[in-house]
């Protein structure tokens, strides 16, 4: 359901300004401290960020898909460990339970994520199982009204403030995806513990962990639609996740863009500026061309997803062309600046290690090449 266009364009103004007039002059500060200051969290908890995917009668925003991907280009013109920070409760944390949770679990929950007071997380990989996400070892055995769980994730987001964890583990003895099933794991239940942060290339002030669980006893209730589920509800919380990730994605290029245009026109050599020198002009044009592609594939996907089309190929597409899309226009983007963009002074090296990750998270460009072809072969073309 979409907001109607006023308020919209009122909300798109005031993430504009928050980008430009709070988040941008810290990213120094969360770049040195790896941390979020808690001034920034309650400003995006009041602003509603936590909420954005989440209907209103839970208390979110309820934007619809395009709605979503503009506010995360938005977001993208800053750190992407900005957007991290909530992305989780508006992306993969809340997702599934958005899409197969029960009314009562929904009314449970959905309140304190939108609210920020809960922040979820996403708990699928492990130790042994990236792109092979059927293949997960973690186990839930049902022991009357619980399921004990037992097993290791890794590299999970926000790890290290999660109050709720969407997890996959196998139940039964049915090998590959559809053995795996999905459960609502609160933090504070016993057996759960947390890992270390681990130390990143880029993204800094946005936590991955490591999540144990050992013989957890989750309650039957909280498990997410039918045994053997929670594959096929993974794979839809992924594909809605790669549309705003490919947002992201186009806002870091669009920001790259701005600031090498601005670094060009006041940089001298030859007795003129860089920006007049035809091979750099030829660069900007190729990282400008780029970006917009990228950001057509990303809201085209978006409203076809609105209309209730089936976009499986078309998010994978646009997953893997705007991730690998900027990492060209950083790397461009450090080029124009020459010695100055390898220097940290000016943020443009950061940029260049933050977006390193959009290509493996959310499915690495590989996985999504396999999508895209495996789609296609089915359609027929």
């Amino acid at each position: 359901m979409a907001l109607d266009p006023e308020t919209f364009d009122a909300l798109i103004d005031t993430v504009r300004r928050f980008v430009a007039e709070r988040l941008r002059p810290l990213e120094a500060e969360v770049e040195a401290a790896d941390a979020i200051p808690d001034a920034v969290i309650a400003a995006m908890k009041d602003m509603g960020l936590f909420g954005l995917s989440i209907a209103d009668e839970f208390g979110g925003l309820g934007l619809n898909m395009i709605e979503e991907c503009r506010v995360a280009i938005e977001m993208g013109r800053t750190t992407p460990a900005f957007r991290s920070t909530f992305g989780t409760n508006v992306g993969i944390g809340s997702q599934g339970l958005v899409m197969a949770g029960t009314p009562e679990q929904k009314a449970e929950w959905l309140p304190r994520i939108a609210s920020g007071e809960i922040v979820t997380s996403f708990a699928l990989t492990e130790p042994d199982v990236g792109s092979d996400s059927g293949s997960v070892k973690t186990r839930a055995v049902r022991d009357g009204d619980v399921y004990r769980l037992s097993g290791t994730k890794r590299y999970i987001t926000n790890a290290d403030k999660a109050q709720l964890f969407t997890v996959m583990a196998r139940t039964g003895e049915e090998k590959g995806a559809r053995g795996v099933s999905a459960f609502l794991v609160p933090k504070d239940l016993p057996g759960v513990t947390i890992g270390e942060p681990e130390k990143k290339m880029g993204q800094k002030g946005a936590k991955v962990a490591d999540v144990h669980f050992d013989d957890v006893p989750v309650p039957a209730a909280n498990r997410l639609g039918a045994e053997g589920e929670g594959f096929k509800i993974a794979m839809r919380v992924l594909d809605r996740g790669r549309l705003h990730i490919s947002a992201v994605c186009v806002g870091v290029a669009e920001r790259l863009i701005a600031d090498s245009v601005a670094y060009a026109g006041g940089r001298h050599q030859f007795g003129q500026p860089i920006a007049a020198h035809q091979l750099i002009q030829g660069m900007i044009a190729d990282m400008k061309t780029e970006a917009l592609v990228a950001r057509a594939m990303v809201l085209e996907t978006a409203a076809a997803k609105d209309r209730g089309e089936d976009v499986v190929l078309e998010s994978a597409a646009a997953k893997y062309f705007a991730s690998e899309m900027v990492g060209r226009v950083a790397d461009k983007a450090v080029q124009i600046y020459g010695g100055a963009g390898y220097i940290a002074d000016y943020g443009i090296e950061r940029l260049y290690r933050d977006v390193r990750l959009f290509r493996i998270y959310e499915g690495t460009s590989q996985i999504q090449q396999v999508i895209i072809a495996r789609e296609t072969m089915k359609r027929g073309g």
